[in-house]
Parts: C-alpha cells; structure tokens; sequence
C-alpha cells in the first residue's frame, strides 16, 4: 500500500498548483443552501418533496459534531444512543435499531457512500473529512432499499478534487483527550487521490477501583477505568475521471477500536466504599477466566472493520446516465462486559460478532424538463454471527440468583464483601470452594440474501408542480441457525442458566423465503420560487424475523423455530419547505400506522424474543435558520414525536406504552458569530444547547429504567484567519456537566438487576487546525 501512494503520487505532481487554503469552505455554514441526492439525482434541499436533514462536513465541524451521537442532537427526528461502537443504537421516529442478533433485520438504514451498512455490530464509523450527511427520515425502500424501513442515515465521505490541499487537527483536552485527523488530497482533471486518517483516544471517565487499594482484590489485577475511547479510522479515496461524462470513484476504508468497558453501574449492590448511584466509581473486578473464555483479559472493546466501494458513473447523453455501485464490508469485534456491574464474579459475559456483507446494485438514470426518473435492480448478500460466551463461580450464581443459602447476602452493601463466595463451599459441603463455570450461551447466525428491483418517476406537467411515484419489488431468502455449548453445574446437576438447551455445538437451522413490494407516492407544490409545499405517502417493512432456537422433543435434539411477520407501517405527512428573505426553514407533520410492531424482550441466556403489536406514531418536526447578517446566524430545530404501542388488552403490558429510547419531545438552539479583527484575522463562536424531554429505555415502560428531561450546552470557540488557514479552538461539551443516563436495565435487568449507563460528563480541550 505505500509503494502504491507513493508512485500514485509522483504521477499527479506535475499537475499541482501552489498551496492553497479552500477558502471558499469557510463561508459555509448552518442554513446554507445544499445539494443533496436523496432521490438519486442532485437537488436543492428544499426541492426535494420529503423530510430530510443535510449539513455539509464543514458545518458539522463548525459545531463539533464528530460522531453519530452528536450529530442526533441536531437532527429533529433522529437519536443515536452510543452504549460503545460496538452496541449504537439508531432510532429515526421512535424506531430503534440496535439488536445484535444476526436472525433479526434493521428498521433504520445506515449508509456509506450509497451501499448499505446497517447491520448493528457492522454500522458504526469515526466522522471525519465528510462532504455531508443526509438524514431522511419515513419509510424509503424505493430510495434506499429493504432497511429503509422507516429513515436513513446516509453518510458521503469527501472525494478527491484536482489541485493539491490538506488539513490537520490537533487536540487535547481533560481525561487525557488525545485527538488528530486530516487529509491531503492531490491530483488533476484525470486522476486524484485524497487519504484521510483520525485517531481519538481517551481514558475512561467512570473511575474502576477494581485492583486498586480499598477494593475487595488491593492486590490486583488492576482493571482500566471504563467509559474511555479507541478510536481508529484511514480512508484511501481514488477518483478517476477519463472524459467529463465518465466518473468512477474507489473508497477504501478502516474503522476500529481498542477501547476500555462500557461501565454498566448496578442499582442494586455498591462497590466498595460506594454508593449505587450511576455516577460513583465502580468495581467491575470480572473473571479470573476472562481473557481464555471471554477474549480478553477485562472489560473492553476490541472491533475491526474493513469497507471497499466502488462507483461508477456514465452520462449518455443530456438526459441518460448509468450509475453502478459495489460494496464490500467486513467486521469483527469482541466487547467483554460486567453484565451484573458489582465486584462479583456473577455476570460475566462477551459478545463476539462477526459478519460479511456484499451489495451491487445498477440503474439507469433520466432527466429532461419535463420528467425524470430512475429504474434498476439491487443484490444484497451477508452472513454472520453473534456469540455470547459467558463466565461465572457457581456457588456465586446460584445464591445471588436464587439465595439458596438463607441468610447468605449477595453482597453486603455496607462492607462491599462478596457473601456469596461462600456459597459454593457450603452448598458442597466444604468438597469445593470455588466452582468455575463457563458456557457459550448461544450462537445465533444467518445468512441473508435479497433481490430488489425499483423504479421511481417524477412527472412535471407545470413549472410548479412535480408528481411522484415509486415502488421496491424484493425477494428474499433467509437462513437462521443456533447453537451452544452449556455444561451442566456441578451444584445443580443442570444448566446454571434456566432455559438453555445444550447442542454440544451442533448447529440447528431452518429457512424460509419471502416477498415484498413497497410503493411511495409524492407531490411537490412550488407556492412561491422560494416556497415549497409537499405530501408524501410510503410504505415501510421490517424483515420478519426467522428465530431458531435449541429445544428437545422427546429427548431428540430439535431446532425450535418461530418465524415473526415483517413490520409493516404507513406513513403519510406533509409540509411546508422553502426560504423567507433572511430565514431559512422546514416544517413537517405525520402520521404512521405500524401493524405487527416488533418488540424485542431480553431473555436470560437466550436471544431477545420478539413480540409483535399494533402502534402508531404522530409527530411533528422543525428545523429554522436565520442569516441576520454576514458575521451571524442563528439555527434551530425540534420535533414532537408521540411513538405507542396501541393501548390494546390484546398487547398484555406493552399496551399504551411508549417507544423505548424515544423522547416526546427534542430540539437543540445555536448561533455561528464572528468578529473580524482587521484583515487578516478574526474571533468565532458557536454556543449551542440541545434538550430532550423523559425517555424509556425498555419495553414494557418502567420509571426505574428511565430518565428524565436532559438539557445539554456546548461551545466552541477561537481564532482563526479570515482565509481559512489556521485555527485555534476551545471546546467544552456538556459545560455544566449535567449528569444523565444513557440507557437503563441491560442483561443484568434480564436477571432482576437492573444496570446502568451514565452519560459522558464535561469534556473540554483546546484544537489547533492547520489548512494548505
């Protein structure tokens, strides 16, 4: 690879102009009219007769958004919940898409340079050296394909340019924040190259007295602080353009980590010395056996993924062009965890995920005045496996599970002393102290393949007036398989875990095919040349889920298989977009109606069961943006968005619930100032505050695992010179360190302990940014 940049080099450098700051990049900014390609072929946003949130790369640094999380706050409509890069959890309206299973299917699409990334273990990657971001949001399989089911995150990386430019980002900050990225892009009309890179590292900020004095093991192993950030990305990007009608562009990818544990904080049992609180310091002390069951040695992140994307495009004549886009993607990771969150050697569990994936889709494109449209077919392919191994001491187990020994805590509270080590010896009548046990709960794989084929039209009868209509034809096929490895307890003679069912590594399957079509329909209503009114109609499907599971008839080993019907749902709304003299602004309103909703409930030591429900959603989303004048703008944006399950007896305790990790309301504020001090340089800001109202983490809703209103504000703010060449930059995020929580009940709720995850505290620093 680098004899390869280097001669790719030398062969552009006869072409390259003198250093050059991109200027004409600083200019941009929240509110700036942008092009997007949503609909397969480039308008202007408020041409484009759905709900969609875009902001170029640039503007997204302006306010430091960096990472998927931070880009939700300013994204009405949108919420990513990042327990770690291995577990985010998308939602788009309510919708969450966060399962590991490799049986189940994302409700919201992730992509990346137009192929499908969504798979959750696969879909998480670093935001740097963007040229924007897209976010749409309704159902839009005609577009984006089968997980489209009810928005997308759509993510286009900046591509190589004629001309030689870079840039540089150093910075650091509290919690030993370490962070650098940057690009340098070279090249002519022909052939250009740009490779860009970011690193961000981070110690924990949830203190782990684990190994340290003062904790139940003063003598070690000493565990890392947890909460902390590895963060690995490289991109090699070659676009190659023979003639002006010819266009094809090779992106290269690597994302990882090798971060510290997610901190899952114990509402029940407290450290030593400590509080339950969700914002003490913990003492995940884990297994002596981790590193051989579990994959690593404590509680950690260790994920590696590989993207490879070609596209092309031909243009045939004024109104015709091809466009053909291949994917390859690739990702492994290991995330070790302290399920029960406590200094007990009680839930200790890994999750290895693994999985391929492979998308080639061709269409055709046409635009002329009066019409235009696009037809093609699409293949998507992948396979993969989520595995859970899991460690525990037996005599621990079975008493803070079960309290068979009475009078025996599980721990005492006011001490921080494990009791139930004890339990092993007594329940064996002093034959063992320590019982070690180990077993891969479950490995839940799939294999998936799907055949699509779509066309979409836009009539123009009028200057003022474009009909839209569309549909997705798909076939699938779906094959599940389970296996596990669970050993019998020597206490109890049975499995440790209630419910699993031993196949000694036998893998048990079953298949099913299925097929689907989904139409959209869409009208677009120029009131003004600056105002735009529109309605929209789509329909949005979840996969159904092909669930096997290990059981036994008759003593015979059998796969227990229940195939869950797709989520179907129907949206429609309509609003109003366009520009106001100064103001800049979008306002739309909906309605879905969800038949067969798929409820996933966690289960001990088996996969999450799938239930389904009727619900229905209704919202309302905003966004303004306000250019007072040269040297200031204002933005704002929020949604109302009532997500339920009907309040149906048929749906048990679900019934009237709200969607899990959805607020009712959202919104976030900010200005982009600044001050020129003489020609040459000038002083910035962009202060910022984002809010969202009470969330649910879980399904059926309970306040013990919720959290309530959360008001965050951010600043960023420096000096830079007018042309764009350097900056310097402070940043503070959650200034006021407001604490929060980011998710609540886990595994440990699976087995009546309720864990949780606080939400980052105040982060400041300094940046440096250099341009050429």
């Amino acid at each position: 690879m680098r004899r390869l940049l280097l001669l790719a080099s030398a062969s552009l450098l006869p072409a390259l102009p003198a250093f050059a700051a991109d200027a004409d990049q600083m200019a941009e900014s929240i509110g700036e009219e942008i092009v997007v390609t949503a609909q397969k072929s480039e308008q202007k946003l408020n041409d484009v007769p759905i709900t969609i949130t875009a902001y170029t790369g640039r503007s997204l640094r302006e306010i430091g958004v960096t990472q998927f999380d931070q880009l939700a706050a300013y994204v009405p409509g949108l919420n990513v919940q990042e327990q770690s890069p291995n577990n985010p959890g998308f939602v788009i309206r309510g919708i969450t898409s966060d399962t590991g299973s490799s049986q189940g299917s994302p409700a919201v699409t992730v992509y990346l340079n137009g192929v499908d990334v969504s798979r959750s273990r696969g879909s998480y990657f670093d935001l740097y050296d963007l040229e924007r971001v897209e976010v749409v949001k309704g159902p839009q399989s005609t577009l984006f394909g089968t997980a489209a089911a009810v928005g997308v995150v759509s993510v286009i990386t900046a591509k190589p340019k004629p001309g030689f430019s870079g840039e540089v980002r150093v910075g650091y900050g509290n919690y030993d924040q370490r962070r650098i990225d940057g690009h340098i892009n070279l090249g002519n009309d022909i052939i250009a190259l740009r490779v860009a890179g970011a690193m961000k590292l981070r110690d924990g900020v949830v203190e782990n007295i684990a190994g340290r004095p003062g904790s139940q093991t003063p003598n070690g192993p000493r565990v890392d602080d947890l909460n902390g950030q590895g963060q690995y990305g490289a991109r090699v990007s070659l676009r190659f353009t023979p003639t002006p009608d010819l266009t094809a562009d090779l992106v290269a990818t690597y994302d990882g980590q090798r971060a510290p544990g997610t901190a899952f904080s114990s509402g029940t049992f407290a450290p030593t010395g400590g509080t339950t609180s969700p914002y003490s310091f913990k003492e995940a002390a884990g297994s002596p056996f981790s590193a051989a069951v579990l994959g690593a040695d404590q509680p950690s992140l260790t994920r590696n993924v590989y993207d490879v994307n070609l596209s092309v495009n031909a243009k045939f004549s004024d109104a015709w062009s091809f466009t053909t886009i291949a994917g390859y993607r690739n990702f492994d990771s290991n995330e070790v965890f302290d399920a029960d969150g406590t200094q007990a050697w009680y839930l200790e569990f890994a999750e290895d995920a693994r999985g391929e994936q492979m998308s080639f889709e061709g269409r055709f494109n046409y635009e002329s005045e009066k019409l235009r449209g696009f037809f093609g077919a699409n293949y998507f392919w992948e396979t993969g496996f989520q595995s859970v191994p899991f460690s525990s001491e037996e005599g621990i187990f079975l008493q803070c599970a079960a309290r068979l020994v009475p009078g025996l805590a599980c721990i005492n509270n006011a001490t921080g002393v494990v009791e139930a080590a004890r339990a092993t010896a007594i329940l064996t009548g002093g034959a063992a102290t320590v019982l070690p046990y180990s077993a891969e709960l479950f490995r839940n794989s799939a294999e998936i393949s799907t055949f699509s084929a779509f066309a979409d039209v836009t009539v123009i009868p009028v200057p003022r007036l474009e009909i839209n209509l569309g549909g997705r034809y798909l076939s699938e096929d779906r094959d599940s398989g389970i296996s596990t490895r669970i050993p019998n307890s020597v206490i109890t003679r049975g499995p440790l875990i209630a419910g699993g069912v031993n196949t000694n590594g036998e893998v048990l399957g079953a298949s099913r095919r299925f097929d689907a079509f989904l139409p959209r329909a869409n009208i677009l209503f120029r009131v003004t040349d600056n105002v735009n009114l529109y309605a929209t109609y789509s329909r949005g499907r979840r996969s159904p889920v092909v669930q096997v599971n290990a059981g036994r008839v008759a003593g015979v080993l059998t796969p227990n298989v229940r195939v869950f019907p797709a989520e179907l749902l129907d949206n429609y709304e309509a609003g109003v977009k366009g520009t106001l003299g100064k103001l800049n602004f979008s306002i739309g309103a909906y309605i879905i109606k969800y038949k067969d909703f798929q409820i996933s409930v966690p289960q001990q030591g088996a996969p999450a069961l799938i239930v389904n429900a009727d619900a229905s959603n209704k919202g309302v989303e905003a966004e303004f943006a306000l250019n007072l004048s040269d040297n200031l703008r204002l933005f704002a944006n929020g949604a109302y968005i009532d997500a339920r399950v009907n309040n149906d007896p048929r749906f048990g305790n679900f019934a009237g619930d709200r969607f899990r990790l959805q607020s009712e309301w959202q919104g976030s504020a900010g200005a982009n100032f600044r001050l020129p001090l003489g020609d040459t340089i000038e002083l910035f800001a962009n202060p910022n505050v984002t809010h969202r109202s009470s969330v649910f983490f879980e399904l059926p809703n309970n306040p013990v695992t919720s959290q309530g209103p959360v008001t965050l504000v951010n600043l960023r703010a420096g000096v830079r010179d007018q042309k764009g060449k350097w900056e310097v930059i402070g940043f503070a995020n959650n200034l006021f360190d407001q604490e929060y929580l980011l998710d609540g009940g886990n595994t440990g709720g699976a087995f009546g302990i309720p864990t949780f995850i606080r939400g980052l505290p105040r982060l400041f620093g300094v940046e440096a940014v250099v341009r050429f």
